[in-house]
């Protein structure tokens, strides 16, 4: 995008700035269907007045706000000359993160352009990519460690990035095979109760796994898989005893696991694997007086060489915006009670 220098008008704090917009760029792409996307920038800087006129667009307000336009704008012809079309979501987040870098608040040199089109996987037609600052460096720090403690509260992606990470890691030929678990643990529930075989009352507690598994495999080929031990998907206490190499191991909710657990789980680590443990430390379901081994772990392991801890918060929640502030909610109320 091309720029005019920016114009200081007669009041000091106040300034003006015009881009053009390349040709090869529609101003829908740009703006939105409908001016969607302008409508997210205008709400979000209410102070300053934005026009386009053409293929030119100006923006006009406080400097500081000016300034940020810019980089907003910047930022997203960067994300569409990749070819990625730019939400209503990814405006916000990159708002987010560039008025984050501003106030101080972020601590790296990533910017929304680099989050927004780092991809991880294509499969069938869509392509699975961070969405946030923490859930990029989340991704990374798997790439760059043996051991990777995803804490986040729920709608984060933890999980459903470390699968992605495992299917990538697993396509790439740097595993030979998969191994998801979960604690068979629930509130208020024990499996004994529950009716039915052994594997259909523990089939409930693995379920989340394979559903993102058929995301980002052709379900024709997950049975197959499983069947050749590619890809294993057990209860946690299916690992003790065992030794695993060259794997790709996910320990998912994993704050309903006792310290005991934990260890277990843990020492399981053999040679050329990668473990990423995920867990909502705000959500356990331990029986009262249980201590979480997630709560736990983070004392005895932070600070150990090639274990990393990516801590994921309400800002990084990607589904429903109303979960975010339901998290936020649920913290306040939790900190005005003394918990």
């Amino acid at each position: 995008m091309t720029q005019t220098p920016t114009v200081q008008t007669l009041a000091s704090e106040q300034a003006r700035a015009r881009w053009t917009v390349p040709a090869k760029h529609p101003m829908v792409t740009v703006l939105g269907s409908g001016d969607s996307l302008l409508r997210v920038i205008e709400k979000a800087f209410p102070a300053a007045d934005i026009h386009v006129r053409g293929n030119e667009i100006s923006a006009s307000g406080s400097a500081a706000d000016v300034a940020l336009i810019q980089r907003l704008f910047d930022e997203m012809m960067l994300v569409l000359r990749t070819g990625q079309p730019m939400t209503e979501d990814a405006v916000e987040r990159s708002i987010a993160m560039l008025r984050a870098s501003e106030n101080g608040g972020a601590d790296g040199p990533e910017t929304p352009a680099e989050v927004l089109t780092q991809n991880i996987l294509s499969s069938r037609g869509r392509t699975i990519r961070p969405k946030t600052l923490n859930q990029k460096r989340y991704v990374d720090a798997i790439d760059r460690h043996t051991i990777v403690f995803g804490i986040g509260p729920a709608g984060t992606g933890k999980t459903y990035l470390a699968m992605a990470k495992a299917v990538q890691a697993l396509q790439a030929k740097q595993v030979n095979r998969i191994i998801l678990t979960r604690p068979a643990v629930e509130a208020g529930e024990r499996l004994g109760f529950l009716p039915g075989t052994l594997y259909e009352k523990i089939d409930p507690y693995l379920r989340p796994l394979y559903d993102a598994l058929h995301d980002m495999l052709d379900p024709d080929s997950i049975p197959r898989l499983m069947a050749a031990g590619t890809i294993e998907v057990a209860p946690l206490a299916y690992m003790r005893g065992r030794t695993l190499n060259d794997a790709f191991i996910i320990l998912d909710e994993a704050q309903n696991t006792s310290p005991e657990q934990m260890k277990m789980f843990l020492t399981r680590l053999g040679f050329e694997s990668k473990i990423v443990i995920t867990g909502d430390i705000t959500q356990v379901d331990l029986p009262g007086g249980t201590k979480s081994g997630l709560r736990q772990v983070q004392d005895i392991l932070e600070g150990v060489e090639d274990v990393h801890f990516s801590r994921l918060t309400s800002q990084d929640v990607v589904r429903h915006k109303l979960v975010g502030r339901i998290v936020d909610a649920y913290e306040q109320y939790d900190s005005d009670n003394g918990k």
